[in-house]
């Protein structure tokens, strides 16, 4: 079947865009399309700042370059930076933390507020900063899910702490002033608190639902588990009204590539039957194919390298049947004609020495 050939210039042209999350199956590449997104993202923008939520980070791996969660500037770039966040919260790390370590004993009772929390008090930090554009490059798929469920997790934790409040009346009041720990600790500044961010990511998800200022780069490879994934995480986006319209297929081996072994040659007939089904079941989608390639990408001159394949549809260098791919394999089989030659003379030098 004929397929169109998409890219990510459509990315690079929204210039409304303010957040650009990257998602997928674990493994499949994501870090490296949004270090390269970024990238792209930096040549036309004023200033980018890529964002690892994924508590296995790799953005340190893919531009060979230490980052924490203090943005950095990414070397050999003057408007791109850098910062790992892990999106569970420390409760040792709170525990030092008057209020805050008080906080995180009363929201563990409530699945997924602690994440919420720490999650909400990174967007504090990033909307306090000018960036023009943000990129997450997100954990695996159910990660991401539960991180676009903030919202209302933090919504679900402040009415547990309204009828803890109603149940208990002015306990923690009384108990505060018990132990003359002041009305920083009172009940109604923990509410306070969780009010504020609560405001912050309420804030923070309308614009993620407008398809103006957010979209999501779902990244797949060619098999079944990452398309069924890719369709689980484009049916919870649809749910969540996030916009989605970009797919990048990582790791494809080409049909016209001068392929000779009968394993490859079986791995691009599986190949292709997921690509159709990614192509038929997101014919409204700009798909981008991305070759598979021999070394990792890492360094930032290499990902620079490998960006032009995200702009322009990758075209195999020796495509079958061609006098290029002809005089390529004669090229190959001399190289290999003489080595079997040499090492035939050496053999028998070897044996006239004896």
């Amino acid at each position: 079947m004929e397929i169109p050939e998409g890219s990510v210039r459509n990315v690079l042209e929204q210039e409304t865009l303010k957040w650009v999350f990257v998602g997928g199956k674990g493994g499949v590449g994501k870090t490296t399309c949004s270090s390269i997104l970024s990238i792209l993202l930096a040549s036309v923008r004023q200033s980018v700042l890529v964002i690892s939520t994924d508590p296995a980070h790799n953005l340190s791996d893919a531009f060979q370059q230490r980052f924490t969660k203090i943005p950095t500037l990414v070397n050999g770039f003057t408007n791109l930076y850098a910062m790992e966040v892990d999106p569970k919260v420390d409760n040792d790390e709170l525990a030092d933390d008057g209020m805050d370590g008080i906080l995180s004993e009363l929201t563990n009772a409530i699945p997924g507020v602690d994440e919420a929390m720490s999650f909400a008090e990174m967007l504090k930090l990033v909307q306090t900063m000018d960036y023009s554009v943000i990129v997450f490059d997100t954990a695996p798929t159910g990660h991401t899910l539960r991180l676009l469920q903030f919202p209302s997790t933090l919504e679900k934790g402040l009415e547990k702490m309204m009828s803890l409040k109603n149940k208990f009346g002015g306990l923690i009041n009384q108990a505060t002033r018990l132990f003359g720990l002041g009305d920083e600790f009172s009940e109604d500044a923990m509410l306070g608190k969780l009010e504020g961010m609560k405001d912050i990511i309420e804030k923070v998800n309308r614009q993620f639902k407008d398809p103006d200022m957010t979209t999501f780069v779902c990244v797949c490879i060619p098999e079944f588990l990452s398309l069924y994934e890719t369709e689980r995480l484009v049916q919870e986006l649809a749910k969540f009204d996030i916009d989605a319209h970009n797919i990048i297929i990582n790791q494809v081996i080409f049909y016209e590539e001068a392929v000779e072994s009968k394993l490859l040659k079986a791995r691009i007939k599986m190949q292709q039957k997921y690509i159709d089904q990614f192509y038929m079941l997101y014919e409204d989608f700009n798909i981008t194919k991305l070759p598979l390639l021999p070394q990792e990408v890492t360094g930032v001159q290499a990902l620079k390298n490998f960006s032009r394949h995200f702009l322009t549809p990758y075209k195999p260098r020796l495509i079958k049947g061609t006098v290029e791919e002809l005089e390529e394999r004669i090229f190959v089989l001399k190289s290999q004609l003489r080595e079997a030659e040499s090492e035939l003379d050496r053999l028998k030098k070897g044996k006239q020495k004896v």
